[in-house]
């Protein structure tokens, strides 16, 4: 029996059918997010892999269908999308293997229904996008858009309560890194779409325009502006390593190896530096791998 199968009878999903749904959902997340995925697989507790692996086929499925094609097709698909996860959870069945899988992971893990709505109820945040003005509107999409998508997977990993918020704070902090440093890495994609995430703001406070980005002419206060974004990225990052400390010891390796992971992207971007208007740049799979098997000793 293989570990991905151990796990699924650990985590009470025994019948063929069930099993088939979280089959097709791990398949989903190895293609799209290889790294994160061996993460899970190597250093998530057997019962908790699971209902992970679906919750970030759903947050996945989700940001394609808020991200690809034009805006009136986005808003139909998402609109369907979201009446059939709620018929889903409410009636407790569904023709889609996703939100089955989904129904049943809120099902074991209560509390996750919260999150769901929370994320359904904000998600458009992400279909009105068209940059940032400001800094402050990019916080606003972090507290819109990023968190509500980060906490479908973040509730599985955290305590059991946080009365306190500490743990939501703690996890603001992380995204708020990780979504910034996306926005600085996948700079050549967003330049393709033209929608650029670094704030307007930004851009002319190092005297840096679209215009140069696009014709791929990095000026000369391009690798400042690089330099800042992943700086505070970085520094984010560093301040979210107190997560390791509020989630239950299971969660632990995988959060310290996922954060440490985020921050080897963002030593390797910044090292890129205006090359990021060629391609986005990736960990180095030498320490990638040893920060997995430093988390999984």
């Amino acid at each position: 029996m293989s570990k991905w199968s151990r796990s699924l009878t650990a985590a009470g999903v025994t019948t063929a059918g069930d099993r088939r749904d979280y089959d097709a959902q791990r398949r989903l997340v190895a293609r799209f997010r290889r790294t994160s995925y061996l993460a899970v697989r190597l250093l998530l507790p057997p019962p908790l892999l699971p209902h992970v692996v679906a919750m970030t086929a759903v947050m996945h499925h989700g940001d394609n269908l808020l991200d690809t094609g034009p805006r009136a097709r986005r808003e139909a698909a998402w609109a369907h999308w979201e009446r059939r996860v709620r018929d889903g959870l409410a009636t407790g069945t569904s023709d889609d293997p996703l939100i089955r899988a989904l129904v049943r992971t809120v099902a074991a893990r209560p509390l996750l229904g919260r999150r769901v709505e929370e994320y359904l109820s904000t998600a458009t945040a992400e279909l009105e996008f068209a940059g940032f003005a400001t800094e402050d509107d990019y916080q606003a999409y972090v507290d819109a858009y990023s968190l509500p998508a980060f906490m479908l997977v973040a509730e599985l990993l955290g305590p059991d309560g946080d009365d306190d918020g500490r743990y939501r704070a703690a996890c603001r902090t992380f995204i708020d890194g990780s979504q910034r440093l996306d926005f600085v890495n996948d700079l050549a994609e967003d330049l393709r779409e033209g929608c650029l995430g670094i704030p307007a703001s930004t851009l002319e406070k190092f005297s840096v325009t679209t215009a140069e980005l696009a014709a791929g002419r990095p000026s000369a206060g391009l690798r400042e502006l690089l330099d800042e974004q992943i700086g505070l990225a970085r520094a984010a990052l560093l301040e979210s390593r107190g997560l390791t400390g509020l989630v239950p010891a299971g969660s632990r390796r995988l959060v310290r190896t996922l954060i440490e992971i985020e921050l080897l992207t963002a030593d390797a971007a910044r090292e890129r530096g205006p090359g990021l208007l060629r391609a986005a740049a990736g960990p180095p799979k030498v320490r990638a791998a040893r920060a997995l098997l430093r988390g999984g000793a």
